[in-house]
């Protein structure tokens, strides 16, 4: 994954003839002997508009080729298992020329076994732009999803509209708007999973926008609601698509993309193992598979003791969970908060982590954004929950109140508030003020708060507390000397009311355990949370932050 993410590597051009298993062609025989020639004729005309959309015109393979993109067939044979893949629509439009199928392939098809709708743009037609059964098509394919609670794979390539059919495209009840209105009932119900090889632009940018993940392919993609010709023309700005809304700037920048991917064919990968880890729809089990080791387990000396020292988190999340197993989302966003799916003897969870390397770990509002939106996945999916906390607490100053911390901060929390499935908080090391909060501290009833003995539990670390009490007093003594005294004694009579042991004695925290002991006891304590109640408050719903 991390590879990946720092610098994708192309495969070899694709191949423009789709694989059998993704076009079956149809048996429309030619005329027969004494037969009606009306029926030889539709015959004919079906199969004419069946081969304009089995292969791409040669012009159109050879862009395709140049920009190192498959043909929509191929990438829906890379996605479904072979010879699952059903169809529905591939006649739209076909009385009108150079339009095969309206420039979208849709129908279902199964992953490892799992049924599941596929929405895939043709960019070979008319750069994968919508007309009025395009957005039929779709509609119906989100309708299906909605009555049969299939998952939607979008793959999204399309200029957006087609400005000369927007009349029956855009405004009606049948229009684009029903598209997203059907989105956001889908949202939670399945899972929504969006591979975008190419650009999303104007309206159409709101399809990825509304999907759990969205997968961009480097250098290909791109999402915009106006591209860099409208801006110069309308606000005055100069600025490069890539800079605009390209795929590196949505991973890193703005957080609309989750995961860069190296070519088409990476990110049909990225997404089926995303699938592996969720269940096919809100009611259904999360998939489990066969327990494996870590690579390195966790021992005593992964965590440096010296809050003070950066570490990498990602190294104890590996000796936490199984082999390999790790599927980090957001790696390029808000890189001070780690979060991604795992697993543990098997079984998917979800972890939320501090990394100290980064920033310290503290809580910016990209972080608490991205913790917010990954706990409500978890949430709306069964996947259980596991907090690693080091974190100083939110970041203070001018900058970030302007931009809102507190409000996102509040997200974050009334996320962790919400979440009924199983919840875990471990204190690695530090724990400080909202901070605690914010990672499903005792206060926000998790299933079980565990500390390792590197952990310290407080309103603020005691340098700060020191200095935020006793300030004046400080700067009135005069001797240094004395001045270090007064500190450091201070300092050890907050320490001393904070400390680990008392803590436990007060039953702030439920167990005290080394990190080597910790894989043991999360999957022994995930297998008793498994029963838990999943009422949080009985209302219509509430009005959180944003």
């Amino acid at each position: 994954m991390t590879d990946v993410q720092s610098q994708p590597q192309p495969s070899a051009p694709p191949s423009p003839t789709p694989p059998d298993s993704a076009d079956r062609r149809p048996s429309f025989p030619g005329p027969t002997e004494g037969g009606d020639p009306r029926v030889a004729d539709v015959r004919r005309r079906l199969q004419t508009a069946h081969d304009a959309s089995a292969t791409p015109p040669a012009a159109a393979a050879a862009k395709l080729a140049s920009q190192n993109k498959l043909y929509v067939r191929e990438r829906i044979s890379l996605l479904f298992d072979e010879g699952s893949f059903v169809e529905d629509g591939r006649y739209a439009n076909a009385m009108s020329a150079g339009l095969p199928a309206d420039g979208v392939v849709t129908g279902r098809g199964t992953v490892e076994g799992r049924p599941a709708i596929v929405v895939a743009n043709d960019p070979t037609v008319k750069a994968g732009s919508w007309g009025a059964r395009t957005v039929e098509k779709i509609i119906r394919a989100t309708e299906m999803a909605l009555r049969e609670e299939l998952p939607v794979f979008w793959f999204i390539d399309s200029a957006g509209a087609r400005i000369t059919d927007q009349v029956d495209l855009f405004p009606g009840r049948r229009g684009a708007g029903r598209i997203f209105h059907n989105q956001v009932a889908l949202s939670g119900k399945v899972p929504q999973i969006c591979c975008l090889f190419g650009p999303s632009a104007a309206g159409g940018a709101y399809i990825p926008a509304f999907t759990d993940i969205v997968i961009m392919v480097d250098g290909n993609a791109s999402m915009y609601l106006g591209s860099p010709r409208m801006a110069e023309m309308v606000v005055g700005e100069k600025v490069s698509l890539e800079d605009m809304g390209g795929a590196r700037m949505h991973c890193t920048v703005s957080g609309c993309g989750d995961l860069l991917a190296c070519d088409d064919a990476d990110a049909i990968d990225l997404a089926r193992l995303y699938f592996s880890y969720v269940p096919s729809n809100w009611r259904a089990e999360v998939p489990s598979y066969v327990c494996e080791e870590p690579s390195r387990p966790l021992t005593p000396a992964t965590v440096p003791e010296k809050e003070s020292q950066p570490f990498d988190i990602h190294e104890f999340i590996d000796g936490l969970l199984d082999e390999d197993s790790f599927f980090e989302l957001k790696p390029l966003y808000a890189a001070e908060l780690v979060t991604g799916f795992g697993r543990m003897a098997g079984s998917t969870v979800g972890v939320v982590a501090n990394n100290s390397a980064v920033r310290g770990g503290v809580l910016f509002i990209d972080s608490a954004d991205k913790a917010a939106r990954f706990i409500w996945l978890c949430d709306a999916f069964s996947v259980p929950l596991i907090y690693l906390a080091d974190v100083p607490g939110f970041m203070i100053g001018s900058e970030v109140e302007r931009a809102g911390i507190i409000r996102h901060g509040a997200k974050m929390i009334t996320a962790v508030s919400e979440a009924t499935v199983p919840q875990f908080s471990v204190i690695v090391r530090k724990a400080y003020g909202a901070g605690l909060y914010a990672m499903a501290g005792p206060g926000f009833g998790p299933d079980a708060t565990v500390a390792l003995p590197t952990a310290r539990i407080a309103v603020m670390g005691p340098e700060a507390a020191v200095n935020a009490v006793y300030a004046r007093k400080i700067g009135e003594i005069a001797d240094p000397v004395e001045r270090e005294q007064f500190v450091q004694d201070k300092r050890h009579e907050y320490e001393q009311d904070v400390d680990l042991e008392r803590l436990a004695a007060d039953l702030v925290l439920d167990a005290i355990i080394e990190a080597d002991e910790l894989r043991a006891e999360l999957v022994r304590r995930l297998a008793y949370a498994a029963r838990r109640d999943r009422t949080f408050s009985q209302r219509r719903r509430g009005v959180p932050p944003v």
